[in-house]
Order: structure tokens, then C-alpha cells, then sequence
């Protein structure tokens, strides 16, 4: 039966077009407004009522985003194929639970693909369920033999039970092809190496990685030397006057909000602090979300020019602006967390927001911030290990150079917000939290303001019932380790070029230096 399509094709793709446009420009409420339209003029259309569902998740409405995905997937003829449709969309927008809902769905279906039961162990490997995990692999790889991405998993999962000599044969299995899996079997065999002590072995696999990324590694550098121009002079532009006469317009901004902003450079820390505070009953935290940027900052400078110097628009925005984005944050936070944030102490736990400092501080004057150190040193090479999906963040990280030069433009501009500020700052130290977690705790919930309670230090225990979205996801559901620290002498040799550039760093945080 041919489906009902009320406008014709040409229509229908500028209407998909323009929809797109205002996804690229994170209009995520104008994208909505233009998807519902196209799926009302097509109605018999599932990819459209699944993009729908996607564009809705993306803006934090998961019921309607399921209202979408169940349209799409009544009308759908094959139902295997719109339930993994689904899965992967919900996935893509950070519901893990909405994702394995549709996954597990899928995977009762007689024509499961491998791909689907690969896409819900990886969940379920998120969520500490390691042995059903193995048992999806295993499925996988008997509806498709050598199916790279489900032999990746059982590698990542041969590590992690700690079978390394395992690991690295089916790691090896793998073809090296450029492709993305195979550039993330590189990441995963360097990983596995480093745990069996094999350090040149490791950092050669690093070193092939890198090289695998091909030429969109040149816009993303690009597009990343753009931002770091613009953000290079909003620093310049900032003085104590600036900062401290905004943290002064608080009381015109009520209500007050409990706020503190867990930042530091990537790979310091912030993911095991993070998992700690969110055991206290009086802390809610939000992991690595956009919130910030998409629902508060951006509509700020939506009436400027793009090239428009970011200080323009900070201190152009009156109250009833700085109101609104307030309101915006808070609002799409709940969503995004699913509950009431209430009286409770919102932390926000992302280290790219280190740079909007000085935004956080002109939209949320009474906020405070928790600086996650490590040493510098081990920070660089950390990020450098990490297999993070290609993008302007992590096109910095494809040379020990540019991993290096990141982390100076990052913590320059912490440095020089931190100096000038009038909120209230605490530096915690990595390698404080490993040897004595209990101290760092207590001192860090007592800067909070939340009285002190033992169940922080089973934070392990409360990571296992929650997906934890940084990197590091598999060891913040065990108990404090040390063997991170002073991974960096491992690869001396290599960093050894870049070491006087970091000297500045590792003296002012205190870490020893010898020349």
C-alpha cells in the first residue's frame, strides 16, 4: 500500500534541509518546529518521525521523543531494523535507558542484526554488566563471524576482567584499515599494552592510531585554532574589575542558585570527583552535557555577529537576558536528569567548560568552582592514551605538541580567571583523592556546604547503578586506584621534548620538578 505524502519532494527537501541547518547551528527548537512540520506534510514517512524523535531528545523531551520513536516504529515494516533505528537515536542523544529499551526490543526480534547486539553490550558494559555483555558478543559474533566492532567490545571486556595476552590477540584480529573501529582496536591494544608494561609497544600503537585519522583531522585543528583565538581575547579583555562587577550583580539575578561549576583539564581527576560528591543525597550532578553552552550561553549571542568578540555579549546582557538563561539552564537540566533538582546542590562536571569560566560567572555570579589538578605531565599523556571520537577537542590531542599546547591554553586561562575572581575556587589534587580520599572528601563537601556523609566513600558502589559518560567509566566502578600516578615516566622519552614547556605548570600546582 503506497504511504500518503501530502507535498511534493522538492518542498519536502528544503524543508529537511533547513532543518539540518538549524541543527549544525544548535537552533534545536527551530529544527523541532521544522521536522514536526515535514512529518505532518509526509505522515507515512518513519525516517522522519525518528529524525523527530531525535531532534526532541536533543532538546531534553524524551516522552515526546518516544511518542516520535512508537509513531515511527507502528508504521514501520520492518520492526527490527525502527526499534535499533531507535535505540541508536536515543543513544545518540545521552538516554542510555531509553537506548536499551529499544535495543533490547530489537534484540527479540528473529532478524536481530549483530550490529544491534553489539550496540546493547556496549550498554550494558556501561552499566558494570560485564558478563551479559560477553554473552551479546558472543551472539554477535555467531550471526557474524569476525565482526570487527563486537571483537573490539570483547577485547575492552578481556581487559577490564583483566586477560590481557587474551586481549591482545583478538585485538590483532582486528584489521587495521583506517576505518573508525579499527583506529579504536589501536587505542584499545595501546591501552592493553601499557597494562602489561610493554611501553614502546604501547606508544607505537598510539602513534599508529593517530596517523589513522586521515585528513579531517585538518578542519577540526583548524576550526579548533578559531576558537582558541576567540577565547585567547576574551582573556586578554578580562580584569578583576570585569569579573568581580559581575559576581557583584548576583543579588539582581534571584532567585540564588546552589551551583558549582567541576572543571580542570581533561583527564585530571574530575570523573572520580564527581563520582564521589553524587553520592551525597544533597548533590546532584550532571556529567558532561552541553547544557551549559547550548541552553544558557548561546542565546545570549544569538543577536551578535558570529565573529563578534565574546565580551561584547557578555557585557551587553541585561538582567532580564541573564534571567532568562538562568531559567533556560535550570529547566533543561531537570529534563535532561529526569527529576526535580529541588534544594539540592547542582554540580555541573565538565572539563571543557574550564573555559567559560568567565561565562558561568556573568550568568551565574554565586556560583563556585571545583578545580580538578594532576600532574601536568601525566594529564598530557592521559589525554593522548584516551580513543576519543575525532573532533575540535580532540584534534588537539593527535600530536604529544598539540595534547601539550592544549593543556597550557586551558590552564592559562583558568590561571588568569581564578586570579582576577571574587567566587569562591578549591583546587583538588588527583593524587590527594588516591592516597587519602576521606581527607579530600571531607574538605571538599565542607566547601560545598553539605554536611559530611560516608556514603561518598562507596562511591563505586553508587557508580554501578548510573552510566558514567567520560573515558574512564570502567574504573570509577572500583575502588580508588593508584597505578595512574606517574604514568608519564613510562613515556619520558617521548614527552621529554615538550617537558620545558609544561615546567611552568608543574611548579605553581606543586608537583616536584627536577631539571
Amino acid at each position: 500500500m503506497k504511504r500518503p505524502q501530502l507535498v511534493s519532494k522538492g518542498t519536502l527537501a528544503r524543508l529537511l534541509n533547513a532543518a539540518d541547518e538549524a541543527k549544525k547551528k544548535r537552533e534545536f527548537e527551530q529544527c523541532t518546529e521544522l521536522l514536526e512540520r515535514a512529518t505532518r506534510l509526509d505522515p507515512g514517512n518513519p525516517i522522519l518521525l525518528l529524525n523527530l524523535g531525535h531532534a526532541l531528545g536533543t532538546r531534553f523531551d524524551y516522552p515526546a521523543a518516544q511518542t516520535a520513536f512508537e509513531r515511527a516504529i507502528r508504521i514501520s515494516p520492518r520492526k527490527a531494523e525502527a526499534f535499533a533505528a531507535a535505540g541508536f537515536r536515543a543513544r545518540d542523544f545521552g538516554n542510555h535507558k531509553l537506548a536499551e529499551h529499544y535495543y533490547r526490543l530489537a534484540a527479540a526480534q528473529k532478524d536481530v542484526t549483530a550490529e544491534t547486539l553489539v550496540a546493547l553490550a556496549e550498554i550494558s558494559e556501561r552499566y558494570s554488566r560485564l558478563e551479559e555483555a560477553a554473552q551479546l558478543i558472543d551472539q554477535a559474533l555467531r550471526l557474524k563471524p569476525n565482526f570487527a566492532h563486537a571483537l573490539l567490545v570483547r577485547a575492552r571486556l578481556e581487559r577490564q576482567a583483566g586477560k590481557l595476552n587474551e586481549a591482545e590477540s583478538t585485538l590483532r584480529s582486528i584489521p587495521v584499515n583506517g576505518d573508525y573501529i579499527s583506529v579504536q582496536a589501536l587505542y584499545e591494544l595501546g591501552a592493553t599494552l601499557d597494562r602489561q608494561g610493554r611501553y614502546d609497544d604501547a606508544m607505537a600503537a598510539y602513534l599508529k592510531a593517530k596517523a589513522s585519522h586521515g585528513q579531517s583531522a585538518a578542519i577540526h585543528s583548524g576550526e579548533l585554532k578559531i576558537i582558541r583565538a576567540r577565547l585567547k581575547n576574551l582573556r586578554d579583555c578580562l580584569s578583576s574589575d570585569v569579573l568581580r562587577r559581575w559576581h557583584k550583580q548576583a543579588e539582581e539575578l534571584q532567585p540564588l542558585r546552589r551551583l558549582a561549576l567541576l572543571c580542570g583539564h581533561p583527564r585530571s581527576g574530575t570523573t572520580l570527583l564527581e563520582q564521589v560528591i553524587d553520592s551525597h543525597p544533597e548533590i546532584v550532578s550532571a556529567e558532561e552535557t552541553e547544557i551549559f553552552h547550548d541552553c544558557a550561553y548561546m542565546p545570549l549571542m544569538r543577536i551578535f555577529p558570529p565573529d563578534a568578540p565574546i565580551i561584547s555579549f557578555l557585557e551587553s546582557a541585561n538582567p532580564p537576558a541573564l534571567r532568562q538563561s538562568r531559567e533556560n539552564y535550570f529547566r533543561s537540566m531537570e529534563l535532561f536528569l529526569g527529576e526535580s533538582i529541588g534544594g539540592r546542590l547542582l554540580v555541573d562536571k565538565n572539563p571543557s567548560l574550564t573555559f567559560l569560566m568567565p561565562h558561568f560567572i556573568r550568568i551565574f555570579p554565586e556560583i563556585k568552582f571545583m578545580v580538578a589538578l594532576r600532574d601536568p605531565r601525566d594529564v598530557v599523556m592521559s589525554c593522548f592514551m584516551q580513543p576519543l571520537p575525532l573532533n575540535q577537542m580532540a584534534s588537539a590531542y593527535l600530536t604529544l605538541e598539540g595534547t601539550v599546547e592544549d593543556y597550557i591554553e586551558l590552564m592559562t586561562m583558568y590561571r588568569t580567571v581564578s586570579a582576577q575572581m571574587a567566587n569562591e575556587c578549591l583546587e583538588v589534587r588527583y593524587e590527594d583523592m588516591v592516597n587519602d580520599l576521606e581527607s579530600v572528601a571531607r574538605r571538599t563537601l565542607s566547601f560545598l556546604g553539605v554536611p559530611w556523609d560516608e556514603r561518598v566513600l562507596r562511591f563505586h558502589e553508587h557508580a554501578q547503578q548510573k552510566v558514567v559518560r567520560s573515558p574512564t567509566y570502567a574504573d570509577v566502578t572500583k575502588p580508588v586506584f593508584k597505578r595512574a600516578v606517574g604514568r608519564w615516566h613510562h613515556y619520558r622519552k617521548y614527552l621529554e621534548p615538550h617537558l620545558e614547556k609544561l615546567a611552568p605548570f608543574v611548579r605553581v600546582f606543586g608537583y616536584e620538578w627536577t631539571d
